[in-house]
């Protein structure tokens, strides 16, 4: 009986998978984590990077946008979707994944982040060298002055503490209230959205990102030792998100000696979700 559930459960992911454009790749990252990503379109090699709690399901309309230009590699981070984990977890074993992928890309690729995605691909970008040939930034979260509430000392040990508990649901309402500073009248709404569920899902990998961040959601300026990037990059904000995005960006493009900023008009932080086709056309018309 258990064979028989176990079978039918099988072919049901099957089935999903082919609803989904068929089955995933994998590769297997340096510290055996598996890492699996969609592979579609023609052209230079672009891995995508996701936000917080977020899969790559949340950028497949972007990678379809990109695909007439770019071979797209939209990834799951390792603890999502059908990737495995593997403890414990460090920033640099994220960029170890990033690093497989750009070798199956051919050994060199660019990288399109959004959020702390964007901090993620940041990172890599830093560490790879020229194995990263353009960087597509969009709001990276950074917190360098007033403009809102520092995230709290502690982000990250009261996210895996929560984690630990299994208290998944509070993990997901610390991380709304304290990283992205939504009101607690409003998180309410976002409990009864679906969406909320799939958060949960994830919200054990959500203390990855604090580590991601690391002191840069503090309120004070960038650290301007943190990374050496040479490639061209992209730093794109929503013309209507909140001042802190704009202010990083104009703080991060002062860092990067091949940097540019493109504001996007009509556009907010859930830009790669609600306007994948503004976003692609970005990409696609950058140059530097």
């Amino acid at each position: 009986m258990i064979e028989g559930f176990k079978d039918a459960y099988d072919r049901l992911e099957e089935y999903l998978e082919t609803l989904m454009g068929g089955p995933m790749n994998t590769v297997i990252s340096k510290d055996g984590t598996r890492i699996a990503y969609k592979k579609q379109g023609n052209g230079p090699a672009l891995i995508l990077v996701s936000s917080a709690v977020a899969d790559h399901q949340d950028a497949a309309q972007l990678a379809e946008q990109l695909t007439s230009h770019f071979t797209v590699y939209n990834y799951d981070r390792r603890g999502r979707g059908h990737s495995t984990d593997t403890a414990p977890y460090s920033v640099e074993r994220e960029v170890e994944d990033i690093a497989a992928l750009t070798e199956v890309a051919g050994g060199q690729a660019s990288l399109f982040g959004s959020s702390s995605g964007a901090v993620l691909a940041l990172e890599a970008a830093s560490l790879l060298g020229d194995r990263v040939t353009k960087l597509y930034l969009y709001e990276p979260p950074f917190i360098i002055n007033d403009s809102r509430k520092p995230v709290p000392v502690d982000y990250v040990q009261q996210l895996n503490s929560l984690t630990e508990a299994g208290k998944r649901s509070d993990a997901v309402e610390y991380f709304a209230s304290e990283a992205l500073g939504i009101p607690g009248e409003f998180i309410g709404y976002m409990k009864a959205d679906p969406s909320w569920n799939k958060m949960e899902d994830l919200s054990h990998t959500l203390a990855y990102d604090g580590l991601i961040m690391g002191t840069t959601q503090s309120g004070k300026p960038l650290p301007t030792n943190r990374w050496v990037v040479n490639a061209p990059t992209l730093i794109m904000t929503g013309e209507n998100s909140e001042p802190l995005f704009h202010d990083a960006a104009q703080a991060l493009v002062k860092l990067l000696p091949k940097a540019a900023i493109h504001t996007l008009a009509g556009q907010d932080h859930s830009a790669v979700i609600t306007a994948p086709e503004v976003l692609a056309k970005t990409v696609v018309d950058f140059e530097l």
